[in-house]
Formats: structure tokens, sequence, C-alpha cells
């Protein structure tokens, strides 16, 4: 099956296993994402109802798209100025394309299981509480050693200014 997708201002054709690079999408590497402006969605031949169509994609990375050089330049006006650019890109893996409806039947299968693992897991014992007088005695010690050092970089060293020479005047015969 395959979907038309419209993200970042551009419009993709994907399918099942796909990679594609697409502008900046909110998420880090791992995470699943839902493309949900689908303008048409199909298998083979027939086209199926994009309204119903969901796409899903896992980001693979966040990375740049390469680099782009702006020149410019005003004839006979001694101006030339040079840039780069690198826009800020997401890649894709197109992990599913179908009906919402399959996607929601798959789901609570998958959330059910990690629910009965975490259940047999046991639970985690809390540390072990400080003495007051240790508690007080640590925040007063790391808040002294920072002053000294901004004290030392706040005044650093200044080396006495340089004396010129007068300068001689030649006398011409």
């Amino acid at each position: 099956m395959f979907a038309v997708v419209r993200t970042g201002g551009k419009q993709y054709r994907v399918a099942a296993g796909d990679k594609i690079a697409v502008e900046k999408l909110a998420g880090e590497a791992g995470d699943t994402i839902n493309l949900g402006d689908v303008l048409l969605a199909g298998d083979g031949d027939k086209l199926a109802d994009a309204a119903k169509t969901v796409v899903s994609a896992e980001i693979i990375a966040q990375a740049k798209s390469e680099k782009v050089l702006v020149f410019k330049k005003r004839r006979r006006h001694n101006y030339r100025r040079k840039n780069g650019h690198r826009q800020q890109m997401t890649l894709l893996r197109i992990t599913a394309v179908g009906d919402s409806k399959a996607e929601k039947k798959a789901a609570p299968k998958k959330e059910a299981a990690p629910k009965a693992e975490e259940a047999k897991k046991p639970a985690t014992k809390a540390a072990p509480k400080r003495d007051e007088s240790e508690a007080k005695a640590a925040p007063a010690a790391k808040k002294a050693a920072p002053k000294k050092d901004a004290a030392a970089k706040a005044a650093p060293a200044k080396k006495p200014a340089a004396k010129k020479a007068p300068a001689k005047k030649s006398e011409d015969k």
C-alpha cells in the first residue's frame, strides 16, 4: 500500500519500509510519529479513503542537509557577500501505511504486554537518608569553592604598558 503525505510544505509518496528526508520534525531518534496530512492512499490501481489512512514513521536521526552557498554581488560597487546555509532535516523510516482502524486494533496488544512485565519487576529500594549534619556541610563546601574560582577569573593579571621611545629626528645635509 502507498500514500502521498504532506509535511514541511512538500509532498512525498511513501510505502512501508521507505526512508525519506523531510523538514525538521520534533522528536528524538527512535521515536515513532504519525504523519497526519494524507492526501492520497491506494493499493496498486485501487484508491483508498485518505481520511481514514494513517502513516506511521520512526525517526532515524536529526541531521543537516548539504551546505548551500549564498553569494551576493553588485557590479561596480565593490560589494560581495558569501554565506553558507545547512537546513535542519529529519530522516524517517516509514513503518506502516494503512487504515486507522487497523492501527488502533494493533496498538492495545502492544501496550498490554509491557504492563504485565512491569508487575513482575521488584520494587526499587529507596536510598538511605543522610544525617542532617552531612546534608548541611556538603552544600556549604560546594558553595565556597566556586566563589574562589570566580574571584580568580574576575581579576586577571594585567601586564604593564610598554613605553614608547621618543622618535629621533634626522638632519638633512
